[in-house]
């Protein structure tokens, strides 16, 4: 049976200057490629939560959700203004626009190799039903679709972070996110804490090489964007006390012990 997947990224519009301006189009193409490798045994679709201002910029091939219509500026006052979306809006748009049996997020600079939902698959097969794939990181010397083959063969380095999460649409219901938003640390905890609580079996996997990201800038590790920080911070604090509420006290084994409030904003988050 052909297992049916959505899979939603936020595209948005930047100048040269941006990392993004890159890693996009090639983070569209790899999605593309990884389609076609799987497609005897995944149905993969793909679906974009997007501004009004970049719509332009979503491909043909991708379904528009409804456009976003607020941001983290809308909660707060920040140095530098970013107009940073809330992952529960991106993740509410994906709900209502499929009926997929699993649900895929990734950040829109992530690139997939070619066997990623196929391996996505597989995963599910072997009982995992809630998992977080960890990228590696290659040379920022690539700035072209054309050079897409040359990334697949880099190796590249482990990165601890987390920017994929697959997980059952069936559960997403029951998830508690908060007003974290993306771009900033504290979502893939955050992430990960609803991942863990609901699945029947929860996997981290750190070592596979699945996903990638082109370069290592830290941008969101810069002092002037502390204050994302805080405000995700302060929303996962929420977020731990009604999933500690609902699920009563953890063990030293829980998503909570394993993934904590309290980090360094300067570890690789």
């Amino acid at each position: 049976m052909v297992r049916k997947i959505a899979h939603i990224i936020n595209p948005v519009s930047v100048g040269p200057s941006s990392d993004l301006f890159v890693a996009q189009p090639i983070t569209f193409e790899t999605m593309r490629i990884a389609r076609e490798f799987a497609r005897d045994q995944v149905e993969a679709t793909f679906f974009s939560a997007q501004y009004p201002e970049d719509r332009a910029l979503v491909p043909a091939d991708f379904q528009m959700t409804p456009d976003l219509a607020r941001s983290v500026l809308d909660l707060g006052n920040f140095q530098i203004r970013r107009k940073l979306p809330l992952l529960a809006d991106i993740l509410d748009r994906l709900y209502e626009a499929s009926d997929a049996e699993y649900f895929i997020y990734t950040n829109v600079d992530i690139a997939l190799m070619p066997q990623f939902y196929a391996a996505v698959n597989a995963f599910i097969e072997k009982g995992y039903d809630a998992f977080v794939i960890n990228r590696r990181t290659i040379l920022s010397k690539y700035q072209s679709v054309s050079e897409i083959p040359l990334m697949y063969a880099e190796a590249g380095e482990r990165h601890e972070g987390h920017d994929c999460f697959v997980f059952r649409r069936e559960v997403y219901s029951k998830y508690k996110l908060g007003a974290v938003c993306i771009g900033a640390p504290m979502i893939g905890r955050v992430f990960i804490w609803n991942l863990a609580c609901h699945a029947k079996q929860f996997k981290e996997f750190k070592k596979q090489h699945l996903t990638f990201h082109i370069g290592n800038d830290l941008t969101w590790q810069r002092e002037e964007y502390f204050d994302y920080f805080a405000h995700n911070k302060s929303e996962a604090a929420k977020v731990l006390m009604e999933i500690e509420k609902e699920h009563g006290p953890f063990d030293e084994f829980s998503p909570f012990s394993r993934y904590p409030l309290e980090f360094n904003v300067m570890s690789n988050e």
